[in-house]
């Protein structure tokens, strides 16, 4: 529909090379003060783009996110815990980071980026390593991380709005979640030497994102062992566990004023039983 605006510049490559080195290619032959970078399955508000640049006004920030919500949504009852999860990790977790001045993964469906600042980190963006071999996805945690290595700020925005394609059936949904889970605890590793240089909040914050699933999958284990050998139920565990869900749901709902949140509830049995597995597979496994 575009291709004969003279103001759509499409590059066609001869082949697939990834995410990270089309964007490369992008970014060394764009022009402008600010990129934006949006996933081919993700879908902007209107206003989208006004609202980022407006924050990136400052000089100091070079990136901002926008706030992603599931445009599939209402496809199955996954779709709809995904777009919770969304709302919790943009309004708790970033919005929280931003108050902290370093967003810690601007996320890559909807993300302004100052290219002057790019452009002194491409070849480390390029030339990624982890344990001597090129890492290939994680871009987005990549790239923020860099940013704020830089000495930028790297903000939230909440009310610029992008709707993407979120998985509908678990396999897939399993899938993403391992990329994720090996991109965080890679790019931790590379971040912890930025922890000292930022608030302090942003260090309980980090600690806490990688520490916490695993002592939480250590309690699931202690009580299974439990109920293995003495044949005697977890109750403290499974009290507390119970708890923290209700608490949590119950804020979101309140917050977010909906009480759909409260059905977010069901994401702990994914949690409990798929996703902490998962990332402890994830963690023994980062060279993959």
């Amino acid at each position: 529909a575009f291709a004969g605006d003279s103001r759509f510049n499409f590059i066609l490559l001869d082949k697939n090379v990834g995410k990270r080195k089309a964007q490369i290619v992008a970014i060394r032959r764009s022009s402008g003060d600010l990129v934006l970078n949006v996933d081919s399955d993700t879908t902007l508000a209107s206003d989208v783009v006004a609202k980022l640049a407006r924050k990136m006004r400052d000089p100091a920030v070079g990136a901002a996110m926008g706030q992603l919500a599931a445009s599939n949504r209402s496809d199955t009852w996954l779709t709809r815990l995904i777009d919770m999860e969304y709302w919790l990790a943009c309004n708790e977790e970033r919005a929280a980071q931003a108050r902290f001045g370093a967003v810690m993964c601007c996320c890559g469906p909807c993300a302004m980026y100052r290219r002057s600042a790019l452009v002194l980190l491409l070849d480390q963006y390029e030339t990624q390593l982890f344990r001597g071999k090129p890492s290939d996805f994680g871009e987005d945690r990549h790239l923020t991380i860099l940013m704020l290595k830089a000495g930028l700020r790297t903000e939230y925005v909440p009310d610029a709005i992008a709707a993407t394609i979120v998985p509908d059936r678990l396999g897939p949904y399993l899938r993403q979640q391992l990329r994720w889970a090996r991109s965080t605890f890679r790019d931790t590793l590379l971040a912890l030497h930025l922890l000292p240089s930022l608030d302090r909040y942003l260090t309980l914050d980090v600690v806490g994102q990688n520490l916490g699933p695993l002592l939480l999958a250590l309690s699931v284990l202690a009580g299974l062992a439990q109920l293995a050998l003495t044949a005697t139920v977890p109750w403290s565990a499974v009290l507390m566990i119970t708890s923290m869900t209700i608490i949590r749901c119950s804020v979101a709902a309140f917050r977010a004023r909906q009480l759909r949140f409260l059905g977010f509830s069901l994401h702990t049995f994914i949690n409990v039983f798929l996703l902490l597995p998962l990332k402890a597979y994830a963690l023994c496994t980062l060279s993959n």
